[in-house]
């Protein structure tokens, strides 16, 4: 028995309600943020026979997305201008530095998007150190982690990392325009990586020299899309005043 525990003002609590029930599974919704259901999920992994399973901040799970850039070197060949990712607790920027660095590919930008609201990695790093947001004010609940995992700051250290964030809208807007386009439905936690692309930062960042003026390819990493559906989509919209 699976016992997923989800923070009750995420976007992904109603609807993980309703899908839930199909499998076995109970889904516990207590908590208001990630950081209340970790530390409610250490106390469940006390008990007899529990474990906690971390969805960032552990080596088996970089281990998981290390394996994202093996199939990216045995499909590309060559390295990429420049890769895009999310950062909610910081465990994709984790093992995809990791990755890269083993395929020989530590020279290839990485381009870390947030929200504003649940940017725990930027204020990081403009702070030095690890740094705890007093809430997570974004409707990206999928990045809502507080604080960033320590490994994920370490990696900016070792790595070209650019640690951007776009606003609520801007992310909402890439939803829209990736369906339109892709016809695939992400969350706005995606969409931060997407709107790299779509509200032209990349563009923005080689204008000033940070990536290089012709890039060959560059990858954006589409991860997230369990926790939406076109209604909360069409709830965000109005929320933030899109038509």
């Amino acid at each position: 028995m699976c016992s997923p525990l989800d923070p009750s003002r995420s976007e992904a609590s109603g609807i993980f309600a309703r899908r839930w029930p199909r499998r076995d599974a109970d889904i516990w919704c207590a908590p208001q943020v990630w950081d209340e259901a970790n530390l409610r999920a250490q106390e469940l992994a006390k008990r007899d026979g529990w474990v906690n399973v971390p969805p960032f901040d552990h080596p088996l799970i970089w281990e998981g997305h290390i394996s994202l850039v093996r199939e990216l070197k045995a499909a590309l060949g060559t390295p990429p201008g420049a890769l895009v990712l999310a950062v909610g607790g910081g465990g994709l920027l984790a093992g995809v530095s990791a990755g890269l660095a083993e395929v020989g590919w530590q020279h290839v930008p990485i381009v870390a998007m947030e929200t504003q609201g649940a940017h725990c990695f930027n204020a990081a790093i403009k702070a030095g150190r690890l740094v705890t947001l007093p809430n997570i004010t974004s409707v990206a609940k999928c990045l809502g982690a507080k604080t960033v995992a320590a490994r994920a700051l370490e990696c900016a250290q070792e790595f070209e990392v650019f640690s951007e964030v776009v606003d609520d809208v801007e992310a909402v807007s890439a939803v829209q325009r990736f369906l339109d386009d892709e016809r695939m439905l992400v969350e706005p936690a995606c969409g931060a990586a997407l709107a790299a692309v779509y509200s032209g930062l990349l563009g923005r960042l080689q204008a000033e020299g940070r990536l290089r003026p012709s890039l060959a390819s560059i990858v954006v990493i589409v991860c997230g899309g369990n926790s939406i559906d076109s209604q909360e989509l069409q709830a965000l919209k109005a929320q933030l005043g899109q038509s």
